[in-house]
């Protein structure tokens, strides 16, 4: 089993005399030394001083004992946490001179920002070079390395100015990489999407014309901090329809950056309660030594909201982000058979004509899940009504269970506090449960019930926002309660933002959809949004602490609509 053993400070050695003092220890548990050699998967020996090994419980609580060693810690597998944000946050980019302020000119200037996720897609139009940049900041020490369809001389340039992948702690727990039929690529190519959404939401440079399907959410796409410089570090990997990273290789991924010189880590990852000790994590140390040498690091609080205390990456010396609505939506117009009209939200291009049904017709007690599936004959060709509160379904499970009975589409009915308009590979429309009601009580009294479904439009300014997104991890921290987290929440509902072109908006196999511009929603997306007014604020002021530039925001922090 992977083990991460984790030794404080380097104090300033020579990384060579580092790592070999890491293998020097790791003998002692060995009885040759060519067995630490085998052993050792990463020495962090440049922004802190660690390693980690394949170690059996008995070595690593002797190493455990040794003096000088902080933590010794199974490596765990940690997951990702899946245009108008800006303006909502007030943030511009097209300003009156006489209410433009040197802050907001500055647009995060020459400041790096270091992004661990799933890889960036280069070609995208966020990552674009431009004539107007100078060349790459001196202090950075960073490369690009090549690897699987990334040739760092086509791929990086003076906006993506460093890219890098880690695998060894990823393959050491579950087994090579499969990159077969473009499913992954052993570089820092992305297949997620994930980190070239993020990526795109912290930095990415202005793109006109950008929107998801159908024009939807169209605008200019651009990131917080748009004049910055992007280093990528791919540590999380394609695994059961996310992405999926380990603890070693996101230790790795810091170790390289803090050296590299980043001025803001973002990183949209983490793992759900029971907490680790503070400095038995990898995010947690490699945000501590960020703090040491004044490098901000920005996390996401988790997806596990609305039950209180399962926010993750709740380390005092981080910054932790809750996700929040903004003030746009999609509404989605449904006319019954009997003219009767209700307005839901969805993302529909075209508009659908069809029959309706009960999924108590289809399903088994009306639970639209996949098992309890037992009338396709009832389902084929129709819109079916799904109720959340029957069964406790998922809406993207409900629409799996109706593509699986052929049937056309799905009508989610959902408490108002949880519904969303997020996205599904099978045409899905989000409505309130007293508008599933009346939608329920049509069926019934009618012989042969009816629905069009009218294209999804786009509509600004008119929702009160924000409010905390029910998904949204709360506090208090379940490892020390006394430290308050999240720390701030920004948008992460239905956020536009690049995405690969070679992988579908969803990730899921069914659905055939390509776009190069993805709606996401999630505490990952609030993370970038944070990560780019950091980067903001580190042009205008480079000499703040990652405490000054975290004061900054939770003191100046408003509602907008205030």
């Amino acid at each position: 089993m992977v083990h991460i053993v984790y030794l404080g400070h380097n104090n300033d050695l020579d990384p060579s005399l580092t790592t070999d003092s890491h293998l020097q220890l790791l003998s002692t548990v060995f009885t040759e030394p060519n067995e630490a050699r085998e052993a050792i998967l990463y020495s962090y020996s440049c922004g802190f001083s660690g390693f980690a090994a394949l170690l059996n419980s008995t070595q690593a609580t002797t190493l455990s004992g040794t003096d000088g060693v902080v933590s010794v810690f199974r490596s765990r597998m940690l997951e990702v946490h899946t245009t108008r944000s800006w303006d909502f946050m007030g943030l511009r980019l097209h300003m009156h001179t006489e209410q433009s302020s040197q802050r907001h000119l500055k647009f995060g200037d020459d400041v790096i920002v270091g992004v661990l996720d799933t890889g960036v897609w280069p070609e995208s139009k966020s990552f674009r070079d431009d004539p107007h940049y100078g060349p790459v900041p001196s202090s950075w020490k960073g490369t690009c390395v090549v690897g699987d369809e990334f040739d760092p001389a086509a791929a990086c340039n003076r906006k993506l100015i460093g890219a890098r992948y880690y695998l060894a702690g990823f393959e050491s727990e579950l087994g090579p990489l499969n990159t077969s039929d473009g499913s992954e690529y052993r570089s820092p190519r992305d297949r997620v999407g994930h980190g070239t959404h993020t990526a795109s939401t912290a930095v990415g440079s202005v793109a006109p014309n950008a929107s998801y399907f159908g024009g939807l959410g169209g605008g200019a796409a651009r990131g917080g901090a748009p004049r910055a410089r992007l280093a990528v570090y791919k540590v999380c990997w394609y695994r059961d329809l996310t992405g999926r990273c380990s603890d070693a290789d996101i230790l790795a991924a810091f170790d390289d950056a803090l050296c590299d010189g980043v001025h803001v880590v973002s990183a949209s990852l983490g793992s759900p309660p029971p907490l680790m000790p503070l400095l038995s994590t990898s995010t947690e140390i490699g945000a501590f030594h960020a703090m040491q040498r004044g490098v901000v690091a920005v996390f996401s609080a988790g997806n596990d909201g609305p039950d209180a205390s399962m926010v993750q990456n709740v380390s005092p010396w981080g910054l932790t982000v809750a996700a929040s609505s903004i003030d746009r939506r999609f509404p989605t117009v449904i006319t019954l058979g009997n003219n009767a009209s209700i307005v839901g939200e969805s993302f529909l291009v075209k508009a659908m004509k069809n029959g309706l049904v009960d999924s108590s017709s289809v399903f088994t007690d009306g639970t639209c899940t996949f098992e309890q599936l037992i009338n396709r004959t009832a389902a084929w060709g129709k819109i079916v009504l799904c109720f959340a509160t029957m069964g406790g379904v998922s809406s993207d499970g409900a629409a799996l269970a109706v593509y699986a009975g052929n049937g056309a589409g799905v009508i989610f009915a959902d408490t108002i506090s949880r519904k969303s308009s997020q996205d599904s590979f099978w045409p899905t429309v989000h409505v309130d449960l007293y508008q599933g009601t009346q939608i329920l009580n049509y069926i019934r009294d009618s012989r042969k019930p009816t629905v069009r479904i009218s294209p999804s439009k786009t509509v600004v300014g008119e929702t009160p926002a924000p409010a905390v997104a029910y998904f949204s991890s709360r506090g208090p921290s379940s490892v020390s309660p006394k430290i308050l987290k999240p720390d701030v929440t920004a948008p992460g509902v239905n956020i536009l933002a690049a995405w690969p072109p070679k992988s579908s908006p969803t990730v899921i196999p069914l659905d055939k959809r390509l776009t190069e511009w993805n709606m996401d929603s999630g505490t990952s997306m609030s993370c970038p949004h944070v990560s780019g007014i950091a980067a903001v604020i580190k042009s205008v002021h480079p000499t703040w602490s990652p405490a000054a530039v975290k004061s900054a925001l939770m003191t100046t922090g408003i509602l907008p609509s205030l």
